[in-house]
């Protein structure tokens, strides 16, 4: 009976302890102000709705790698008409944003680590050159 009491206090503390993070940043009611990203001074729009790129950005970049490399697509066209290179370096990188002000702020807010594109659609060279 007496080992119930010790069991009920230790998971008591457990949660206690465990939950406090939330319970702190509850009682502070901050938030830590994500990124201010911003479309370039020349572009007029983004391939998609900023809540669309926020939300599924991975998925139509998959998408874009999928429709490429196995269906030999190499366009992609929005609703309103816009026509794009379906290419990471040539598109995203290349006309509007930069890896480190842009993708990588992001990506540190949310905690989530780059994907492995990065790898080989990084290169400033490449990026470079489809400008052109």
């Amino acid at each position: 009976m007496r080992e119930r009491i010790f069991i009920a206090i230790g998971l008591l503390l457990f949660l206690a302890l465990f939950t406090t993070p939330v319970w702190w940043a509850a009682a502070s009611r901050t938030r830590a102000a994500g990124p201010q990203i911003q479309l370039p001074q020349h572009a007029t729009a983004c391939v998609a709705p900023a809540a669309y790129m926020r939300a599924s950005h991975m998925q139509l970049l998959s998408n874009w790698r999928n429709d490429a490399v196995r269906r030999g697509v190499h366009q992609f066209h929005t609703a309103d008409g816009r026509i794009y290179d379906v290419s990471l370096s040539r598109t995203c990188l290349g006309q509007c944003h930069s890896k480190t002000e842009f993708c990588d702020r992001c990506h540190a807010y949310s905690g989530v680590s780059a994907p492995s594109c990065w790898q080989c659609h990084n290169d400033p060279q490449l990026t470079a050159r489809s400008i052109r």
